[in-house]
């Protein structure tokens, strides 16, 4: 969904609290050095690899070029990095800037990310060397805590065209939307938009709802240094994690789905001008999509109830020519036409969760905002885990809004793979769209989320909820009676 304007936002969202979540522990090297200082986290680790992240500060003089380099001293290997160009020869990892960050004045910071993978022990490189020179040094990280997963929500699994929990039984995604991680972050607002405590967690169980998705933002996740710290990495992967925790304890299933990313998109139907995750981009961007598939991946494929979304509403047919075009540029990805950036494909983005080891539920929208799965069978990405299923968006205002369209685009999906609708919504304050959507996809057993569970003016976009207590809005009402009917 493409979100009320900020200033609606900023009205109705008051001053969103940072989350007090469970902490991962950040060790940080920040004694003063005469030349620079370095500060090494490990913002998320699992059995078998971690995300870290360093950040840079020059005390010298002004340089227009800079490269890191420190030993890795518990045999980890490099896998991708993200804002500097990464090596490893030996134990000696080598971050060296990229052309748009190279210039660091006096007291000035730059910050980099990297995937690595780790066995036996996960020890914090003990020094560093910028340009050369040596910076300070770091302590030995506290291991990452680990537990069993909370029982509630089951794992899903694709057969045929039905999702099945581990016994077989067929399942169904019937919820909500949890909008605020993809731009309270960016905007500098806080992380979510309004309480995620498990009061307002369990006022969403209350309405019988299973399912809660949860879309992000990618450079939040990554810790960019364009985002604030205290709404970035560690803290903003904790708050996540702390949500999902919430989401899971209330029986029901979190998905994961990556709404906001980088790269300057500024033809038709652009939704900003903005190189950063400001707002909805046509496609994924191959410089941080896929190493944020990888971290979300790897923090989550130990607990295959959290089912990942691929990407929120790609629209690269509003920059091709062609409808062929855009379906290519969907699933391959590579340099699209009329797309001023490299695109990660809905393949590209298969691979990197998949190439962590994860075999958790994946769903992939089509195109035109997720609303057109016309060519989505014969484009389906490869994956090996068999575990893909179709992701669909509607409202009242979009092409795809009405059952002949269902009948000779949907429908043949839905015979082949799981279809998921993973928004639906109208702007008219009322139900009766979402109505004749919900009972379409009743008749035959398929999924769907309405959006969006915050409270907005549901006359400035699709709001379920008058107040975080789940009163419903009169849109609201629609989908909470209509859920409590088949599930209380």
């Amino acid at each position: 969904m493409r979100h009320p304007p900020r200033s609606v936002l900023a009205a109705v969202a008051g001053a969103a609290a940072l989350l007090g979540s469970v902490t991962v522990p950040v060790v940080t090297a920040s004694g003063a050095a005469p030349a620079c200082s370095v500060e090494y986290s490990v913002t998320s680790q699992w059995d078998s690899g971690f995300q870290g992240a360093v950040r840079i500060t020059n005390n010298t003089a002004a340089m227009s070029s800079w490269s890191l380099a420190f030993d890795f001293a518990g045999g980890q290997e490099l896998t991708q990095g993200w804002n500097a160009k990464w090596s490893q020869s030996g134990t000696t990892v080598t971050a060296a800037s990229e052309s748009y960050n190279g210039s660091l004045a006096t007291g000035a910071s730059v910050s980099a990310g990297f995937i690595a993978s780790w066995s036996g022990s996960n020890a914090v490189p003990t020094s560093f060397k910028l340009n050369g020179t040596s910076c300070n040094t770091a302590v030995e990280p506290t291991p990452a805590p680990t537990g069993p997963a909370e029982d509630g929500p089951p794992v899903l699994h694709v057969s045929g065209n039905k999702l099945v929990d581990a016994g077989g039984a067929t399942r169904r995604l019937l919820g909500v939307n949890r909008s605020g991680g993809e731009f309270m972050c960016v905007q500098g607002r806080g992380i979510f938009d309004g309480p995620v405590d498990d009061a307002s967690v369990k006022a969403i169980a209350d309405w019988k709802a299973n399912t809660v998705r949860i879309p992000l933002n990618e450079e939040c996740w990554l810790g960019l240094s364009t985002i604030e710290p205290a709404y970035a990495g560690t803290n903003y992967i904790n708050a996540v994690k702390d949500l999902v925790a919430k989401v899971k304890a209330h029986g029901m299933t979190p998905v994961v789905e990556l709404h906001w990313t980088y790269g300057q998109y500024t033809g038709n139907s652009a939704g900003c001008s903005d190189v950063h995750a400001s707002c909805q981009k046509p496609m994924p961007d191959m410089r941080y999509t896929p190493s944020f598939w990888a971290s979300v991946a790897n923090t989550f494929k130990n607990d295959r109830t959290v089912v990942f979304d691929l990407f929120n509403e790609p629209y690269p047919d509003r920059a091709t020519s062609t409808t062929t075009q855009a379906w290519q540029c969907w699933r391959d990805g590579g340099s699209c036409p009329g797309i001023g950036y490299e695109v990660a494909g809905m393949q590209d983005l298969v691979d990197s969760v998949r190439g962590t080891g994860a075999t958790n539920l994946i769903l992939a929208g089509g195109i035109a905002y997720s609303n057109d799965l016309s060519q989505w069978l014969t484009y389906k990405p490869a994956d090996p885990a068999g575990n893909l299923a179709a992701a669909w968006h509607v409202y009242n205002f979009n092409t795809c809004a009405n059952e002949s369209c269902w009948n000779s685009t949907l429908a043949p999906v839905a015979a082949q793979v799981p279809l998921v609708a993973g928004e639906i919504g109208e702007n008219t304050c009322a139900h009766g769209f979402i109505d004749q959507v919900m009972k379409w996809f009743d008749d035959r057993g398929l999924s769907y989320l309405g959006w969006t569970w915050n409270t907005w003016d549901c006359s400035s976009g699709p709001s379920l909820i008058s107040s975080y207590d789940g009163t419903p809005t009169a849109f609201g009402t629609g989908l909470r009676d209509h859920l409590r009917a088949l599930n209380g």
